[in-house]
C-alpha cells in the first residue's frame, strides 16, 4: 500500500495538520503498525514541493506552530489516477507462509507442523473478526470482510499444501539436489 498516496487522499477529505492525518492513518489503515511521524511530514513536504497540496494556515498553540495542509486539484488529479488504477496481484513468491513451507520442505524439516501452526492462528483469528462484526462500525466491517477472505483463501492454500506436502517435499529435494 502507498502511505503517501494514502495520505493525499485523506487530505482529499478535508484539509489537515500532519499530526490529524497520521492519527487518521493509524486508525483507519495501520492501526497495528503506526505510521511513522516522519513519513507523514516528509509526504506534505513532496506534496506542497511538486504542487499536490499547499499551506493554507498555521495553528499557533503550546507547542510548534501547527501548518494546515489542503489538497490542490493537481493532487486530486494523482490521487484519484492511483485510486483507480488497479493494483497488479501480489506475486506468489513474496508470501512469508510460502517461503517458510518451502524452506522446510528442502531441509527436510516437518512442514505440517508449518502449516498446523499457521492454520491455529488463521482460525482464531477469524473467530476474532466475525464475533467483532456484530458491534462494528460500517467502515470497520468493510476491512473485517476484507481481511476473513484473505484469511479464508490462505486457510484453503493450507488444506492443499498439507495433502500434496509428501509429494512436494521430494520433488523439491530433488530439484534441490
Amino acid at each position: 500500500m502507498s502511505a503517501s498516496k494514502t495520505l493525499l487522499g485523506l487530505l482529499a477529505t478535508a484539509p489537515a495538520h500532519g499530526y490529524t492525518l497520521k492519527q487518521r492513518y493509524d486508525r483507519r489503515f495501520s492501526p497495528v503498525k503506526p505510521l511513522p511521524a516522519g513519513q507523514v511530514y516528509a509526504s506534505l513536504s513532496r506534496f506542497e514541493r511538486d504542487g499536490l497540496a499547499t499551506v493554507t494556515g498555521t495553528e499557533d498553540g503550546g507547542g510548534p506552530s501547527r501548518i494546515l495542509y489542503a489538497i490542490t486539484p493537481d493532487g486530486v488529479t494523482a490521487w484519484e489516477s492511483w485510486m483507480y488504477t488497479p493494483e497488479p496481484p501480489s506475486t506468489y513468491a513474496t508470501s512469508t507462509l510460502l517461503t517458510k513451507v518451502t524452506l522446510a520442505l528442502m531441509s527436510g524439516r516437518d512442514a505440517d507442523a508449518v502449516l498446523d501452526a499457521q492454520r491455529v492462528l488463521h482460525v482464531e483469528r477469524m473467530r476474532e473478526l466475525t464475533a467483532a462484526k456484530g458491534s462494528a462500525a460500517a467502515p470497520d466491517v468493510l476491512a473485517m470482510t476484507y481481511e476473513l477472505a484473505h484469511l479464508d483463501a490462505d486457510l484453503r492454500w493450507i488444506e492443499e499444501a498439507g495433502g500434496r506436502i509428501d509429494a512436494l517435499g521430494d520433488e523439491l529435494t530433488r530439484d534441490w539436489a
